[in-house]
């Protein structure tokens, strides 16, 4: 209910930006221009130390500034209104991860919030992203939909304060397919889909639970698997978010498959 209110409150009551506040506006076009607004390209971003398991991951913005500010907002604060733009910049990033290819309906599965989480805000709000992000690139002319088939199996501690070790450690083991799900998730390409990234250790659990019971998904089996039809031609394990430490943008690991620029889009 409280993030409900914000949004019908929004509308009709004066406000100001949730990045800077600057008054009248839940976000102005200075902010919304640090998302991305301008068409910035998403980057590949790895940080470190990198989990084991970790899929490929693009990233539309770093995570500083008014983009933090307006994650928050989102996540902590019910301010929905945001959503739209920050499913935006998500969409950008899904784009990224499949490179041209459109063969195959697009599949973004959400990192699942706790129950607990939910009803202290008052929404979902890497699901809500996700259903922004789907709806902008079926608007581009791509096929895609939200496939919210992971959950929690087991509480997890607050991720706050810990560090790498100590959040790979929180979380491993902690996420499922639900009963069924491993039969939708043929429908078309798979890409975990999140808010944020800092050490990278959700995402490879998330990951990990899909693999469990989608062979794509399973790590070593991607050549396998893009050979086996024309389908998975393209398949890998990827996932996208809005934003990732600044870190991470600028890591280069001297691979063939990284070409990451210091310092990302800024």
């Amino acid at each position: 209910m409280r993030g409900w209110w914000r949004e019908i409150s929004g509308l009709v009551l004066p406000g100001a930006c949730e990045g800077c506040g600057v008054p009248r506006t839940g976000l102005c076009a200075g902010c919304a221009g640090a998302l991305g607004g301008g068409g910035a390209r998403a980057r590949r971003v790895r940080p470190a130390p990198e989990p084991a398991g970790l899929p490929v991951v693009h990233a539309a913005v770093p995570y500083e500034g008014a983009v933090r500010e307006l994650l928050i907002a989102h996540k902590e604060r019910g301010a929905l209104g945001l959503g739209g733009a920050l499913g935006g910049a998500l969409a950008r990033a899904v784009e990224a991860t499949v490179g041209g290819s459109r063969d195959g309906p697009l599949l973004l599965v959400p990192v699942p919030s706790s129950r607990r989480s939910v009803r202290a805000r008052g929404h979902d709000p890497t699901r809500r992203v996700a259903l922004a992000a789907a709806a902008r690139l079926r608007r581009a002319g791509w096929s895609a939909r939200v496939l919210p088939v992971l959950r929690q199996r087991r509480a997890v501690a607050d991720q706050a304060g810990l560090g790498a070790r100590g959040r790979w450690a929180n979380v491993a083991g902690a996420l499922e397919v639900v009963p069924g799900g491993a039969r939708l998730l043929v429908a078309g390409r798979v890409v975990l889909v999140d808010d944020l990234m800092t050490t990278g250790a959700t995402l490879a659990e998330a990951a990990r639970a899909l693999g469990a019971v989608y062979p794509p998904f399973t790590p070593g089996t991607a050549a396998r698997c893009r050979s086996d039809s024309a389908q998975h031609e393209f398949e890998q394990r990827v996932a996208a978010v809005i934003a990732s430490s600044p870190a991470s943008f600028e890591i280069n690991r001297n691979s063939s498959e990284t070409w990451i620029v210091a310092g990302g889009e800024r």
